[in-house]
């Protein structure tokens, strides 16, 4: 009997030793299984809050030179490309009846004069010296049109940037020439409403041009448009670049960088940042009290390695920046350094 017990007490030790080693095993392995993970704390800093936009050059101003009145072209002094002053001249138009207009203007002074003599001694009535006064002044304004149109000068200091006809043609409805400011040119950008209050008249721009590559140059801002577009909720803000060299050209593409100021934003690590596919959202996972929560954000600007966040991880969090392949929502991981 005494050995039949004994025999049943080392049974159920062998029995009671394998249940405690299985439980032991299944712990060990559950620990092994937990997705190994590095983390890094992250915190806010200031950022300087900018946006670039794409922008066009334009001539601070533009004038198409013409003539009032449909006249044969005698000779066009300039070419295109050739630099021009204010009152320089520019065309001159066929003036070959100028002086059957003066010869008018000066036989219709004539009789005006006699008219007028005659109506101070009561030998021409009131009605015949309003008339002959009218018929001159119509004359000498015709007489000065004409002669303001025979000699065609430039409005302001630019470069010819068009020219549309040949010596002896006939004035057809296009401009003669084109003739454009480009000390200063402009560059006008559409800012989202976000901004409207941040933008200051005044403030400098960095600009880049695709002609002169990662060289910069230095605007400022110039003309700020007081409404918003209801539809794109942006408003215009016009850059003035002084240009005093005349690199810039009218119709050259380039970048304008306005800085908004600064804002205390979380950085994270661009290693952290998870594009979820086939949308446009942007996630991290966060780490606290062994697991990881997947967090969405909004991601700011890229500044090199670094994401700044706009939203959805709090400063001094601590985030996932390795092993996210292996992760989902709530699990448990380990951490390794």
């Amino acid at each position: 009997m005494k050995k039949h017990l004994t025999l049943m007490t080392i049974a159920a030790a062998l029995t009671l030793c394998s249940c405690t080693g299985e439980e032991q095993s299944a712990q060990s392995t559950q620990e092994t299984t937990k997705p190994n993970v590095k983390i890094a704390q992250v915190t806010a800093e200031a950022v300087a809050q900018t946006e670039t936009f794409a922008t066009t050059v334009e001539a601070e101003v533009k004038n198409n030179i013409i003539p009032n009145a449909p006249l044969r072209i005698g000779k066009i002094l300039v070419e295109v490309g050739d630099n021009v002053v204010k009152g320089q001249k520019l065309v001159e138009l066929d003036a070959s009846n100028l002086e059957q207009l003066t010869l008018q203007v000066e036989n219709q002074r004539i009789e005006f004069n006699r008219v007028a003599e005659l109506y101070k001694v009561g030998g021409a009535s009131k009605a015949e010296y309003d008339n002959a006064k009218t018929a001159l002044e119509v004359n000498e304004k015709a007489l000065k049109n004409r002669l303001e149109n025979t000699v065609l000068v430039s409005p302001i200091n630019g470069v010819i940037s068009a020219r549309n006809y040949d010596n002896g043609d006939m004035y057809g409805g296009q401009p003669i020439l084109v003739v454009e400011q480009i000390t200063p040119v402009k560059m006008k950008v559409n800012v989202s409403e976000k901004y409207f209050s941040k933008v200051k008249k005044g403030s400098d721009v960095t600009l880049t041009f695709e002609t002169y590559g990662d060289e910069t140059f230095t605007g400022k801002v110039n003309i700020i448009y007081p409404t918003i577009d209801p539809a794109t909720h942006t408003f215009p803000v016009e850059i003035a670049l002084s240009n005093n060299d005349r690199r810039v050209r009218p119709g050259m593409f380039g970048h304008a960088t306005i800085n908004f100021g600064e804002a205390n934003h979380v950085v994270v690590p661009d290693a952290a940042v998870i594009k979820q596919a086939g949308s446009g959202d942007y996630y991290i996972y966060t780490y606290a009290g062994g697991k990881v929560s997947y967090d969405k954000v909004q991601i700011g600007k890229r500044m090199g390695d670094r994401y700044e966040l706009i939203s959805g991880v709090a400063s001094g969090a601590e985030v996932v920046i390795a092993g996210q392949n292996a992760l989902a929502n709530g699990v448990e991981v380990n951490v390794i350094k």
